[in-house]
C-alpha cells in the first residue's frame, strides 16, 4: 500500500517562506515522478511543480523563480521550498507521485499566506 506523507504546511505572512516535504513509502519501486499540486477554495486542483527521478523539473508559471522542488531518491522524499509567498498561494497542497504508471496522492497540507 503506497502512502504519501506530507509535512511542513502552516500559516506565514506574505513574503515569507515555507518548506514542504513528502515521503513515499510502501512500494518496492521509486516514484518516476514526484510533485506538488494545490487547490484553493472554489478552484480546481492545479500543478505547482514536479521532479522526475532524473532531476528534471517542471513549474507552473505562477511559481517560477519563487518555488524550488527537489528530491532525495534514497529516501523517496520530495521537497518544495517556497519563498516570497503571496496571499494567492493560499491553498491545500497535495503531494503527488507516479509509480509504475499509477498516480498516488497525499492527504493534503494547508498553506495559508496572510497579507
Amino acid at each position: 500500500q503506497v502512502q504519501l506523507v506530507e509535512s511542513g504546511g502552516g500559516l506565514v505572512q506574505a513574503g515569507g517562506s515555507l518548506r514542504l516535504s513528502c515521503a513515499a513509502s510502501g512500494s518496492f519501486f521509486s516514484p518516476n515522478v514526484m510533485g506538488w499540486y494545490r487547490q484553493a477554495p472554489g478552484q480546481q486542483r492545479e500543478l505547482v511543480a514536479t521532479v522526475t527521478v532524473n532531476g528534471r523539473t517542471n513549474y507552473a508559471d505562477s511559481v517560477k523563480g519563487r518555488f524550488t522542488i527537489s528530491r532525495d531518491n534514497a529516501k523517496n522524499t520530495a521537497y518544495l521550498q517556497m519563498t516570497s509567498l503571496k496571499p494567492e498561494d493560499t491553498a491545500v497542497f497535495y503531494c503527488y507521485a507516479n509509480i509504475r504508471a499509477r498516480d498516488y496522492w497525499g492527504q493534503g497540507t494547508q498553506v495559508t499566506v496572510s497579507s
